[in-house]
């Protein structure tokens, strides 16, 4: 028996079954955690969610997806459209990204080809010193998000 903070760090290979009190108020990803503590051996293994009703939509929501996949992009994917990007830039850690123009799920392939893009730049001029690196500079400040560029080199 123990708290998320503590259990998180515990591997014990033999458990076999884990029951999470009141599930409701704990996030996809953390119950997706959660349950992976268990089952690390080769004993078959269970893990039950226990919640209060009545259940928001919200959790209803997040509890219905681990019950019908282990699969962790999907949860991802799911925890994504339920809570959003919050700032890639930033700190908000949910909610709606502050784009201008742009949407996540549409534009996927776009993303990740300025992702791979941004990291070969931070790869090849990591203070942004460049040409390049000074447009980039310019467009964070334009987009309001400069002051996270000293955070660029945490990753």
């Amino acid at each position: 028996m123990a708290t998320t903070a503590i259990e998180v760090g515990v591997d014990v290979p033999n458990a076999s079954i884990m029951v999470i009190e009141r599930a409701e108020h704990f996030g996809l990803a953390q119950l997706h955690q959660l349950r992976g503590r268990v089952g690390r051996g080769e004993a078959a293994s269970t893990c039950l969610l226990m919640y209060q009703p009545p259940l928001t939509e919200s959790a209803e929501r997040r509890l219905s997806v681990l019950r019908e996949t282990e699969d962790g992009f999907r949860i991802a994917e799911e925890d994504l459209a339920m809570r959003g990007a919050g700032d890639l830039i930033g700190t908000a850690q949910s909610g709606l990204p502050k784009f201008r123009v742009g949407d996540l799920e549409a534009q996927a392939g776009l993303m990740a080809v300025a992702q791979s893009d941004a990291r070969k730049l931070l790869r090849e001029d990591p203070g942004l010193e460049s040409p390049r690196g000074e447009a980039a500079r310019l467009l964070l400040w334009l987009m309001r998000q400069d002051e996270a560029i000293r955070l660029i080199s945490v990753g």
